[in-house]
């Protein structure tokens, strides 16, 4: 198991807002911090505790990409192609979505996808319907390694450019 790499400004931001607003609740309220904005504070806490808890793991049958109040599990033998991608290369378009259960979110470059993520570079993971979009630490490192576990359900699993073992190459000219 291996824990998502975490951004230092996301973190930042929730934690100035949670400050921000536990500073404004006791200056209208001395004694006691008012509901509604206690309420906020337990929120943005409850979503940085998500975000921070996110981890991914692979055995032989199954990577599992989980987080607090949603998760996803894909068996190794569904996976069809493993490619290296970024977010913003993606364009997911979505505003609720982003943020339910599994991330769910649309791309016009790939259709529906579910993003269990901390930041933008990753690995994009194509099975049954919706693809998964990942972001360990060292992306190549894992996607290396999950092509090699998947290989051995499927031999002939698309690999995308930059990861070791693909036919095709981020500097070659296609034919």
């Amino acid at each position: 198991m291996s824990h998502a790499p975490l951004s230092y400004g996301v973190i930042g931001v929730y934690v100035f807002l949670m400050l921000v607003l536990f500073l404004l609740g006791r200056a209208t309220a001395p004694t006691l911090i008012p509901d509604p904005i206690f309420a906020v504070v337990a929120a943005l806490a409850l979503f940085l505790a998500r975000y921070a808890s996110t981890t991914y793991s692979m055995d032989s049958d199954q990577l599992l990409a989980w987080r607090l109040f949603g998760s996803r599990s894909v068996p190794l033998s569904d996976v069809r192609r493993i490619e290296l991608a970024n977010l913003r290369d993606l364009g997911p378009v979505s505003f609720f979505g982003g943020w339910g259960w599994r991330g769910r979110t649309w791309s016009a470059i790939v259709g529906t996808f579910d993003s269990l993520h901390t930041v933008s570079p990753g690995v994009l993971v194509f099975q049954g319907d919706v693809p998964l979009f990942v972001s360990p630490k060292d992306p190549v490192e894992f996607a290396t390694e999950l092509s090699r576990r998947v290989r051995s359900y499927n031999a002939s699993v698309l690999l995308g450019p930059g990861i070791p073992g693909s036919t095709s190459h981020p500097a070659a000219p296609s034919a």
